[in-house]
């Protein structure tokens, strides 16, 4: 299996939030095929002090780095455009490049909102939700 990490992740393990720790470790025993793209980078490294981007750096750095070919992003653009056509709202430009990435290499999409990516058609593996 492989999968493309959602920002979702980043975030919940550098904030400590055991289910995203619990699943990360299962997935790196598991497989090497875990991946991130530009917009998970972006996204990940938009906020935080240094000892956060550290920690931040080093997950991003352990997992393979792939950038989205142009069919990719043709995918991703028809899949927003195709949303609101059929009366719901179109989803975010971040998620569907997301979906496209794992839609090209045949991957899981790993998120705590799932929700954000059932628009996608592409396999989800969540792993809960932060109480309020």
């Amino acid at each position: 299996m492989s999968y493309v990490l959602d920002t979702t992740v980043v975030i919940d393990h550098v904030n400590g939030y055991r289910p995203a720790e619990e699943l990360l470790d299962r997935l790196f025993a598991e497989t090497d095929q875990l991946y991130t793209c530009d917009v998970v980078t972006c996204e990940a490294l938009s906020k935080g002090d240094q000892a956060v981007l550290a920690v931040k750096r080093a997950l991003l750095d352990a997992l393979e780095f792939v950038a989205l070919a142009p069919e990719g992003a043709r995918w991703a653009g028809e899949q927003r455009r195709m949303r609101p056509e059929s009366g719901r709202r179109a989803p975010s430009t971040t998620d569907a490049l997301i979906a496209a990435l794992a839609h090209s290499l045949g991957a899981t999409v790993v998120t705590r909102n799932g929700k954000d990516f059932e628009p996608f058609d592409v396999p989800v593996m969540g792993y809960g939700e932060i109480p309020a």
